[in-house]
């Protein structure tokens, strides 16, 4: 211990680095005075150095040369005959004296090339040679890359949709690489012709004519590839002409050329051999030949299955008829993997939010989308096929949908065995069974699946039908609470409250379905037609003008239109939108009537006449319009084309007295009072109690001088004796109800009224009124007397100022399909 030295402080490692000498600081040597004499005074030595016989005369020795040491001035002849090592080298640079020569350093005796590594002393370096485009392999390379250029504008054309500025790329293309082929011939290069710019720009030409729809041309150009022994694989491209030939619907050229593709492709294209065999199997069908196209469809299944394939096949099988060949078709398109993974993938399992973010990104990627399109497909194939074969595999329908649903319970596709439930019920309700389909969405209903929203919705809307709205009620609130997302449900809803004429809680039934789907035209249909109730008529005109621009062409939505503009007081726009309607469905009568209604409103009788008589052509069973026609004419005083029309009333309405009464009376107003008077004698034989028709037969015998005059005149007095007993009796119980009478008062006078009234005169009449005047039918005066005293049947009718109000299309919110959701779901 005592021999060791402990330091206290620890030594620096790095100290004495920055330690050196003054002298040689060369900072300060420019203010030096003495280093800078010393300078000078060597600058002025070396002007007088002078060459002496290659080596350089120093100051010490005077420019003399040095001599020996046994001071010979002149060179020992052994010395002479070897060079000196500061003799100059041919290449006029002195060898150094050591080995080690400093960098720009020369013992030469004479001045050799200045130091200058970089050889900033040679000047500037000449320009360079210019490339000459004259040349033959110049052009060569320059008009092969305008073949690509054009090629590649060409295919970005194509790619923007024009296919006919692609076609005139293509083909300039063509017309310059065959100018190239030709150049390099001519310059006896044609082992470098460029087979790949060749295959290239025949294929592109060949697809630029198959855009165009110019199939002969391409044809030829595909031929030009195929036939080509310098193109290893052009014999793929007959699938391309089998195709050109389907287009042409020349199948059996076509499965010719796919069958040569197929044996051109070699067995390790799996896949593509794989679908060339199923465009031959859909080329089968497309020729009526089922049977050879299930056995391309078996292979297909039986090496690489698919679910287009067996979806094919099992419509195969249907087409020939054969039960046990749908079935094992069935089997296998229930077998084919998806390779989808499970929903549950895309549900975060914690609560780390960078886990969360990253599954709602991958939630709406492609990928996911690619997925969920596939599945929805295969879920298709699979409800189409068990629908299709149910009533095919088995005895009945209703069999052949059970065996499909406990297979499907045993396949990968378990979610839909409720959905075929849910067609198997549809299926009913097309074939008019309503109480199965009933009783099979009541089944759906009460289980928990995703179709049990659509169960219920279906089923408030068959009770809809029914009118049994306690129960759609109940099923629509059902329907709401399976899924708050479904419009259907909402639209159930809202139905029901419009019934119960709640119109301000169907609305915002009908708004919140709307609010689930905007596309939802049933809501949107439903919510104006309750805003037509509301009187809210400028809201209900925005609903159906967005409802006309999702359904352009629906007549319904453009006649709502027009009868709102109609309630607005703008007619105008109402004709202009019926005019629509008309374009649409040019046989339509109530359009036609309603058109002519509006006409008649401003005025315009001819255009009204023109209307409704298209209208009366197209269906001669409206009243109304029947009753415009004939009062029509008979303002025009046209008397038998109007009783060419109330005829027609009387074909509708045959127990309605005033269409015979106004016949009668065009007969009278045409001065044929003898065929007046038998229409009359017809009408009291058919009504005995109209008081009217007996006040015209006896006002026309008394004018013809008949005798039968007086039996007339009695029967109008019992007639009216007999209305005064009922005009009292109604009264009567009136005061009886009033005062609260008992039963038996009730039946006492019922009895009174029973003895009263002769038998065979208790029909009800209408309460009718004479003149105040004296009795008309005592005295006899001309027709226009007898016009002015009685109430003529025409009179109301030709005298009375049309109010244009005709009965509307249907404006029940339940017309139609338009009931809510689609009892029918795709």
């Amino acid at each position: 211990m005592n021999n060791r030295l402990l330091s206290v402080k620890e030594d620096d490692l790095y100290s004495g680095y920055n330690d050196y000498n003054p002298l040689f600081d060369c900072k300060e040597l420019d203010n030096d005075a003495s280093f800078q004499e010393v300078i000078k005074s060597s600058q002025r030595k070396r002007v007088h150095l002078q060459p002496i016989n290659g080596h350089t005369a120093d100051s010490t020795t005077g420019g003399r040369p040095l001599s020996s040491s046994s001071g010979c001035r002149t060179p020992m002849p052994s010395s002479s005959s070897r060079p000196t090592t500061t003799t100059v080298q041919p290449s006029g640079a002195a060898r150094p004296m050591s080995a080690i020569s400093a960098a720009g350093y020369t013992s030469s005796p004479t001045r050799g090339p200045p130091f200058d590594p970089l050889g900033q002393s040679r000047g500037p370096a000449p320009p360079l040679e210019e490339k000459k485009d004259n040349t033959p392999e110049e052009k060569i390379k320059l008009l092969e890359k305008n073949v690509n250029d054009l090629i590649s504008e060409s295919c970005v054309a194509q790619s923007t949709g024009n296919s006919q500025l692609a076609l005139e790329k293509a083909r300039e293309a063509g017309r310059k690489e065959r100018a190239l082929v030709r150049q390099r011939e001519q310059t006896e290069n044609a082992e470098q012709i460029n087979v790949d710019l060749t295959y290239v720009v025949l294929l592109n030409l060949a697809n630029q004519y198959e855009n165009n729809e110019m199939y002969p041309e391409a044809l030829n150009s595909y031929g030009e590839i195929v036939n080509n022994k310098m193109f290893t694989n052009g014999g793929r491209l007959r699938v391309n002409m089998a195709n050109i030939w389907v287009k042409q619907k020349n199948y059996p050229q076509a499965i010719k050329y796919y069958r040569m593709a197929l044996d051109h492709i070699s067995d390790g294209y799996k896949e593509m051999r794989i679908k060339i065999m199923q465009n031959i199997g859909t080329v089968f069908v497309l020729q009526g030949q089922y049977s050879d196209a299930v056995a391309s469809f078996e292979h297909i299944m039986s090496n690489s299955a698919n679910v287009r394939t067996g979806y094919n096949l099992v419509l195969c099988y249907y087409a020939i008829h054969n039960p046990d060949g749908m079935k094992n078709a069935f089997h296998k398109l229930l077998a084919v993997p998806l390779h989808v993974q499970h929903e549950d993938k895309y549900i975060a399992a914690n609560d780390d939010i960078k886990s969360n973010m990253l599954m709602e990104v991958i939630k709406n990627d492609k990928l996911h989308q690619m997925e969920k399109a596939l599945k929805a497909r295969a879920e298709k194939y699979v409800l189409t096929s068990a629908k299709l074969i149910a009533p095919a595999i088995e005895t009945s329908f209703a069999a052949g949908f059970d065996w499909c649903v406990d297979l499907v319970k045993n396949s990968p596709y378990v979610e839909l065995a409720n959905d075929l439930q849910l067609k198997k019920a549809m299926t009913f309700f097309g074939q008019m069974y309503f109480d199965q389909a009933m009783k099979i969405l009541k089944e759906v209903a009460k289980q928990e699946s995703r179709v049990k929203s659509a169960a219920a919705n279906n089923l408030s809307s068959l009770f809809i039908l029914e009118k049994d709205y306690k129960q759609a009620e109940h099923y629509a609130d059902l329907a709401m609470n399976a899924d708050r997302y479904n419009p259907g449900a909402f639209v159930c809803k809202g139905n029901t409250e419009f019934v119960k004429q709640d119109y301000d809680k169907a609305a915002e039934f009908f708004k919140e379905a709307l609010r689930n789907d905007s596309s939802c035209t049933e809501a949107l249909r439903n919510l104006g037609l309750t805003y037509k109730k509301l009187n809210r008529l400028d809201d209900a005109l925005d609903c159906f003008l967005k409802l006309h621009a999702i359904l352009r062409d629906s007549a319904e939505v453009m006649y709502q239109l027009a009868d709102i503009y109609e309630l607005l007081e703008d007619p105008h726009q109402a004709v202009e939108w019926l005019m629509q309607v008309i374009s649409v469905v040019p046989n339509d009568p109530k359009a036609l009537a309603k058109l002519g209604d509006l006409h008649d409103l401003e005025g315009d009788k001819m255009q009204a006449l023109y209307y409704y008589c298209e209208s009366f052509r197209l269906f001669p069973c409206n009243v109304e319009v029947i009753e415009w026609l004939a009062a029509y004419y008979v303002q025009t005083q046209l008397y038998e084309k109007a009783i060419h029309y109330f005829d027609r009333a009387i074909l509708m309405q045959p127990s309605e007295v005033r269409w015979q009464l106004m016949v009668a009376s065009c007969h009278r107003r045409s001065g044929d009072s003898q065929k007046a008077l038998e229409t009359y004698k017809e009408i009291h034989r058919k009504f005995p109690e109209d008081a009217q028709c007996l006040r015209f037969l006896v006002r026309l015998c008394q004018c013809l001088g008949r005798q039968e005059g007086h039996d007339y005149a009695s029967k109008l007095k019992k007639v009216e004796k007999m209305k005064e007993l009922r005009e009292q009796l109604f009264l009567q119980r009136a005061k009886a109800d009033r005062e609260g009478s008992t039963r038996s008062k009730r039946t006492d006078a019922a009895d009174l009224t029973a003895d009263s009234v002769p038998k065979g005169e208790r029909a009800v009449v209408p309460v009718m009124s004479l003149p105040a005047s004296g009795e008309p039918y005592e005295s006899c005066g001309s027709s226009e007397e007898l016009d002015a005293s009685y109430v003529d049947p025409l009179g109301p009718l030709a005298d009375q100022p049309r109010t244009g109000a005709k009965k509307r299309l249907d404006d029940d919110v339940f017309a139609g399909e338009d009931l809510g959701d689609e009892l029918l779901p795709e």
